[in-house]
């Protein structure tokens, strides 16, 4: 998506599916029962895990594939640490490779963790509590061994020390008993809390002896301790990072291993500029791009390298759920506190126009904080969608229950009368005149609000749309910044407008309070990006965590969604369903194709 900065936090099933829930056991449904709970090697939030106890290896991997050579990437920006856990400082990109974490999230199922640092997982058929059995040989890349010691630290230390998702995403977590070296038990507060058990394992595991004794809060370029398949070998501190495969990996011979993390040295080299990264993958400088801004994707990369076969331009198709990219309000400030303001910019911005000239036809328009999935909400609430709404009519716009949400629609040719007239009308029932040139409110103040960018190529959106609010009287200032003093200005909650977005997995479950609990409005470095704060949406996040089956998840997620566009928090973009993929043709990919992912682990160098 043209413009996207990903704020997936790192190590979740945001990442990024990004990055991304009835829960079963892979033979045994977590229900009441008899039967005593088994340690499985994988579980499963819908139905049973695809792959069974015994299984070789994945589908979507090539188990021949050859090992060694580079993958060289480009990073956009600079990076001042090692740490991606905590709310200060800018961590380099790729540093998920040295972390190992309980389990794995396979790609090419919507939601099943199989053992990795965990051998097996017993879940109390009621729900209350879940255990995790460390495999003997899994090992820091010192050689110490991972123990019960080392999950019980990193849950602790996260959940005090780290970003405020962690405290957020574990909230249910009641206490961590260490059971002895290799057996943890997490207890849980609430047995409907269906996909907490699964996200405990997604969590990375830090080593306690490296990290006791440190300034964990404090970021840092000390290179860190982990047991994944890569370790930091080279630095250019900001410019350029290499990992290096772990010679002596403990997990290298596992099933859910093999055929993944073939690659011998992973590259990042850092562009100011995704213009110039763009001209340095043509040249050969780098390996791989995927590619977000359809101009691009049209005509970038004619080439004689594309001409002659050595440049691979492929479009993947997924299954994701395209989740919500489009321009955030900041709802902190006064001028976006009435939603009937935030509905009139909505009228304003031509998406047709824009797809049109600017993307080459490539997008379709996002209707919903979960679009290209079930979960999307759409017609009028019925059934036991209407059942949950019902006891908040009182407190929810009449729209939710008597129209159907839906955005303006043009012709494309730049002719937005009739917009702009429903626009003018909900600015003056909003206290807002048109005065000469400007649009003013009772004391003579015009309409003005800056829009925050971290990348230049998105300004080509930005300025039609000004143009447009212009016609009315409203002034928009586009500010361009880099990407480290957008973050800081994201954490603080310092802007008036940025075009963001919000990563969804098609099992929504505790991320969603930090993207719109009130709980996480004010708090730093949280991801309720336009300061929601409603009753009604608290309410029904819970009712979403609490799902009992996927009927009642899909329910739920219905009527959050409703409540959320019905709100006018954002001006919604546009998606892709496929992943657009360049790469040089010594690049390359297994043959099959997952439905929910872009597993670049599973690649090789020819």
């Amino acid at each position: 998506m043209s413009g996207k900065i990903t704020l997936c936090k790192p190590f979740s099933k945001l990442v990024c599916l990004v990055l991304l829930p009835g829960l079963l056991f892979v033979a045994s449904p977590l229900l009441a029962s008899s039967k005593p709970p088994v340690c499985s090697h994988a579980l499963s939030l819908h139905g049973e895990a695809k792959y069974p106890a015994n299984f070789a290896h994945l589908d979507y991997v090539n188990p021949q594939a050859p090992k060694g050579g580079s993958l060289r990437q480009a990073a956009q920006g600079t990076f001042d640490s090692f740490n991606p856990f905590i709310v200060q400082g800018t961590a380099a990109v790729g540093l998920g490779n040295i972390y190992d974490s309980l389990t794995y999230h396979t790609a090419d199922e919507p939601f099943t963790e199989y053992g990795l640092l965990a051998s097996c997982m017993q879940l109390d058929p009621a729900g209350h509590w879940i255990e995790f059995e460390l495999r003997p040989e899994a090992r820091f890349h010192d050689g110490k061994p991972v123990t019960t010691e080392d999950v019980a630290f990193t849950f602790k230390l996260l959940r005090e020390e780290g970003q405020p998702f962690y405290r957020a995403y574990y909230a249910d977590i009641t206490e961590i008993k260490v059971l002895n070296p290799q057996r943890i038990r997490f207890e849980l507060a609430s047995h409907q809390n269906r996909e907490l058990p699964l996200i405990i394992g997604q969590i990375p595991i830090l080593p306690k002896h490296y990290w006791q004794d440190r300034d964990f809060k404090q970021p840092s370029l000390d290179k860190p301790l982990g047991s994944g398949p890569y370790k930091i070998a080279d630095v250019d501190s900001g410019r350029r990072i290499v990992y290096q495969k772990v010679a002596d990996y403990w997990g290298e011979n596992l099933p859910i291993n093999l055929g993944r993390n073939n690659i011998e040295n992973m590259i990042y080299d850092y562009y100011r500029d995704a213009t110039v990264a763009l001209e340095a993958f043509k040249a050969g400088r780098l390996d791989f791009r995927l590619e977000n801004i359809a101009r691009n994707w049209a005509t970038g990369y004619n080439s004689p390298a594309l001409n002659s076969g050595d440049l691979v331009l492929e479009s993947i198709p997924h299954k994701n759920s395209a989740g919500m990219q489009g321009f955030f309000f900041n709802t902190r400030r006064e001028v976006f506190k009435d939603p009937k303001v935030r509905l009139a910019l909505t009228q304003m911005f031509d998406f047709e126009w824009s797809n049109q000239q600017l993307f080459h036809g490539a997008y379709t328009r996002t209707q919903s904080y979960f679009s290209n999935s079930e979960l999307a909400s759409s017609g009028l609430p019925q059934g036991k969608e209407l059942a949950l709404l019902k006891p908040f009519a009182k407190q929810l716009p009449e729209e939710v229950f008597a129209t159907e949400y839906s955005l303006p629609v043009t012709d494309g040719s730049g002719n937005i009368r009739n917009q702009t007239r429903k626009a003018l009308g909900l600015l003056r029932e909003a206290g807002w005149k048109i005065d000469g040139r400007r649009l003013v409110n009772a004391e003579g103040e015009q309409l003005r609000f800056e829009i925050l960018l971290h990348d230049s190529s998105f300004e080509r959106v930005v300025l039609p749309w000004r143009q447009n609010l212009e016609r009315i009287g409203i002034r928009m200032d586009v500010r361009v910044v880099d990407v480290t003093q957008y973050l800081n200005r994201l954490r603080s909650f310092d802007y008036d407008m940025v075009v963001s977005s919000i990563g969804q997995s098609l099992s929504p479950g505790n991320e969603q309070r930090e993207f719109f609990h009130s709980e996480f409005a004010h708090s730093p470095d949280g991801r309720n990006i336009s300061g929601v704060k409603d009753s009604v949406v608290d309410a029904l996040i819970e009712q979403l965590i609490n799902a009992k089956d996927r009927d009642s998840l899909v329910t739920a997620t219905r009527a959050l969604d409703r409540v959320l566009l019905w709100g006018h928090y954002v001006i919604p973009h546009f998606h892709l369903s496929e992943y657009r993929v360049a790469r040089h043709k010594h690049i390359k990919i297994p043959e099959v194709r997952p439905d929910y992912g872009l597993p670049i682990d599973t690649w090789w160098v020819e």
